[in-house]
């Protein structure tokens, strides 16, 4: 076996090991760790919030864990590959992928074959495990539409009309699972990367109003997304109904204190905080690590944010730029967000935290877009490379 292959074999195999990033820019580098420290918490909280569900329901707690070591490993060497493909070949195949994942979600509607949970058919089942289209959607979302507003000026609007056509179909099929917060980052992702590309303010008004009549359609079709709006404004109103997720994510969060309970000393995941390893991880996290615990998580998505932005900045390519600048919102945004709910600032909703809730099409969509990310951090410097003018001729020198 040649050296290089003895080196693929091994990043394949264990593929947080890649020597070739002492090659890479210095953002790119950055990313790199900033995705690998973000993920390495994520799985600590992990096995924390779900040992004790894992064990009662189980008898093996660390079950969950081990399951999300096999969708990061597979998200991992998908991250790896994505790093090493030019941003062209990665957008010119996600229109197949893109394509492929609508009609999924639209298997998701077909009683036979979409998978009910808590009241939402947004699953497919693959042999023991879920996949959850519209997460896996994410990534595909973020390529074509800086493809698409990258080259705006460029297209007719034919071509315009067929894809925002194409983005409302996924949108409204997510909402008809239902799932309006995953409907929400992608239409709030979309219009975020419109609105960098620099789109006429009256188009992208006049989309904000269409995407928030959608949602005031759904929340009038669904009376548990009216009951989530309600326990919201007032949790209290129903303490051991609609307002329990809320209430049992603020005292666990305001348990935490200042230096938290200690890592697996969390009291409310035992038997009082609902789905404390998925959409209120956060709360478990909280409660371990305390408000100082808390405080560097911010800090870590912020420097996340924050490097994106310089790597949209420096980069010269308005596709490279829409996709850092998606990459970001996705991610990070989406992270807010969750975190938002659980700390009862926003109504709750089914949103996972990136690369910590527990879930295979989560965690593989939020390596994914983290690979973008790092894939236009990687490109930045060959396009600041200037190229010389070299003359055909070569003069002769004068005496």
């Amino acid at each position: 076996m040649t050296s290089n292959a003895r080196t693929n074999f091994v990043r394949y195999l264990f593929p947080v090991y890649d020597p070739a990033t002492q090659h890479w820019s210095r953002e790119a580098r950055l990313t790199r760790w900033l995705t690998l420290v973000w993920l390495s918490i994520g799985l600590i909280t992990l096995f924390s919030a779900s040992y004790p569900v894992a064990l009662a329901d189980t008898g093996i707690g660390w079950r969950f864990l081990a399951i999300q070591l096999l969708w990061v490993f597979l998200g991992l060497n998908l991250f790896n590959w994505i790093v090493r493909q030019p941003i062209t070949s990665l957008i010119r195949l996600s229109g197949i992928a893109f394509f492929a994942l609508i009609g999924l979600l639209f298997l998701t509607l077909v009683p036979a074959l979409g998978v009910t949970i808590n009241g939402a058919t947004r699953w497919l089942a693959l042999g023991p495990f879920l996949i959850q289209p519209s997460e896996l959607l994410k990534p595909l979302l973020v390529l074509q539409a800086a493809r698409l507003f990258g080259r705006w000026p460029q297209l007719a609007w034919s071509t315009r009309g067929l894809w925002i056509g194409l983005f409302a179909i996924a949108i409204v099929t997510i909402l008809l699972q239902p799932n309006l917060s995953t409907a929400a980052i992608c239409g709030l992702s979309l219009w975020l990367i419109a609105l960098a590309a620099g789109l006429p303010y009256r188009l992208l008004l006049s989309t904000a109003i269409t995407g928030l009549t959608a949602a005031l359609l759904s929340l009038s079709a669904n009376a548990y997304q009216r009951e989530r709006i309600m326990a919201f404004l007032n949790p209290w109103a129903d303490p051991t109904g609609s307002g329990y997720q809320l209430i049992q994510s603020l005292l666990a969060i305001g348990s935490g204190s200042w230096f938290g309970n200690g890592f697996g000393f969390s009291e409310q995941k035992l038997d009082f905080l609902p789905i404390q390893y998925t959409d209120f991880i956060f709360s478990v996290y909280a409660e371990e690590f305390g408000y100082i615990g808390s405080v560097f998580l911010l800090i870590l998505l912020l420097s996340y944010a924050s490097l994106a932005a310089l790597v949209a900045i420096r980069t010269t390519h308005p596709i490279q730029r829409l996709i850092a600048v998606g990459s970001m919102v996705v991610l990070v945004g989406q992270s807010f967000l969750n975190i938002g709910v659980a700390v009862g600032t926003l109504p709750t909703t089914g949103l996972p935290l990136p690369l910590f809730s527990y879930g295979g099409s989560s965690m593989i969509a939020s390596l994914a877009i983290a690979g973008l990310l790092t894939r236009v951090a990687r490109e930045v410097n060959i396009n600041n490379v200037l190229t010389l003018p070299v003359s055909s001729r070569i003069s002769k020198p004068q005496v």
